[in-house]
C-alpha cells in the first residue's frame, strides 16, 4: 500500500542549497509542497524570493504558492552569506525570471493559514534564519499544537561551527529567533552540522554532471560551480537538502532528545547551539548520526542524478 506524501511548508533563504533542497523536495514521492516561505539570510530577501520564483518556474512548478517573509533577524542587523553563495545567491545558476510573483500576505501569515487548514498533519522545513517562524510563534501561540513536525537545518551541536568556531550560520544570523523556537514545544528535529557535513557533494560528481540535460541536474551543476570552480571548493556539504530528506524520511538520522539553548549574548559565543539534559523546559531531537549512504541514494533517485 502506497504511503500518502506528507504536506510540507519550505522556509528558505534561497541560496545555492536551499534552490537543491526546493527541487528534492518537489520531487521526493513522500512529499507534497504546499508553500513556501522567504526570509532574509544567505542573501537579502528581496533577492532570497525572486531566487525562489525563478527556481520553481525552472522546474516547471510556478503554481506553488509563495509568501515573502521578514526582510532582518528579529534585534540584530543581517549579516548574509553572499560570499559563499554569490551577491545573487545562487552561485552561476541563473535561470530566467519568473512571471510568477509572491503572494500579498507576509510569510508568517501564509504561514499560519496554511498550518491551519492543513493541522495537525503540516511539517515545517526551515533552511535558512528562523525569524519568520519565531514571529509566527508570537503571533499563534498555539502553533505548536498544529503542527505535525518541525525539521530545521540549524546548529552546531557537538562540532565547530562554519561562521564562528560558536555557531553555524543560520543560528547566528538570527539567534533570538532560534531561541525562540528552542524554547517552544514544537516536535523539532534539528539537523545540523553535526550530520550535513557528512554528506557532501564531490568535485568529481559534481564534474559528472557537466553534460547533463535535465533541469534538475543542471540546477545542481550550475547552482554548484560557484562552490567548486570559483571558490575551490573540496567539497559542497547539502546542509537544506538533508533537512528535506529527513522530512521525508525521518529514519535517515539518529537523534537525541534533549533541551536545546541558543546563545544570544553579544560575543563570540552568540547563535551557539547547547544540548541540555536533565532540564525541566522542553525537549527537541538533535540528530547526531547520519544513514549517508540512503541519503544518497534518496538523492540521487529523486533528482535524476547519476550513480557515484
Amino acid at each position: 500500500m502506497s504511503q500518502e506524501p506528507t504536506a510540507v511548508l519550505l522556509d528558505v533563504d534561497t541560496g545555492i542549497d536551499d534552490a537543491i533542497a526546493i527541487a528534492l523536495a518537489l520531487r521526493s514521492p513522500r512529499l507534497q509542497v504546499v508553500g513556501i516561505t522567504t526570509v532574509a539570510g544567505n542573501v537579502t530577501v528581496d533577492r532570497t524570493t525572486d531566487n525562489t520564483l525563478r527556481v520553481l518556474s525552472w522546474l516547471g512548478e510556478d503554481g506553488v504558492p509563495v509568501a515573502r517573509g521578514m526582510a532582518g533577524p528579529l534585534v540584530r542587523p543581517l549579516r548574509d552569506a553572499a560570499v559563499v553563495h554569490a551577491e545573487s545567491g545562487l552561485g552561476r545558476f541563473a535561470p530566467p525570471p519568473s512571471g510568477a510573483v509572491a503572494r500579498g500576505e507576509t510569510a508568517p501569515e501564509f504561514m499560519l493559514r496554511t498550518v491551519r487548514e492543513h493541522a495537525p498533519d503540516l511539517t515545517l522545513v526551515c533552511t535558512g534564519p528562523l525569524t519568520n517562524l519565531a514571529v509566527a510563534l508570537r503571533l499563534e501561540p498555539d502553533l505548536p499544537r498544529l503542527v505535525r513536525r518541525l525539521v530545521i537545518m540549524g546548529g552546531a551541536f557537538t562540532v565547530p561551527g562554519n561562521v564562528t568556531p560558536a555557531a553555524e550560520f543560520n543560528i547566528h544570523v538570527d539567534p533570538e529567533a532560534a531561541a525562540v523556537v528552542a524554547r517552544s514545544e514544537l516536535d523539532a528535529t534539528w539537523i545540523g552540522l553535526d550530520v550535513t557535513h557528512q554528506v557532501a557533494l564531490s568535485p568529481e560528481e559534481w564534474r559528472g554532471l557537466e553534460s547533463a540535460t535535465e533541469p534538475e541536474a543542471k540546477l545542481v551543476y550550475d547552482a554548484c560551480r560557484y562552490s567548486f570552480a570559483d571558490r575551490g571548493a573540496r567539497r559542497f556539504p547539502l546542509h537544506d537538502p538533508l533537512a528535506v530528506a529527513v522530512a521525508a524520511q525521518p529514519d535517515l538520522v539518529t537523534t537525541v532528545d534533549v533541551g536545546v539553548r541558543v546563545d544570544t549574548g553579544l560575543w563570540g559565543t552568540a547563535g551557539e547551539t547547547r544540548m541540555v539534559r536533565d532540564d525541566a523546559g522542553p525537549t527537541q531531537k538533535v540528530a547526531l548520526e547520519v544513514d549517508g549512504e540512503r541519503f544518497f541514494a534518496m538523492f540521487r533517485g529523486a533528482l535524476g542524478l547519476p550513480a557515484y
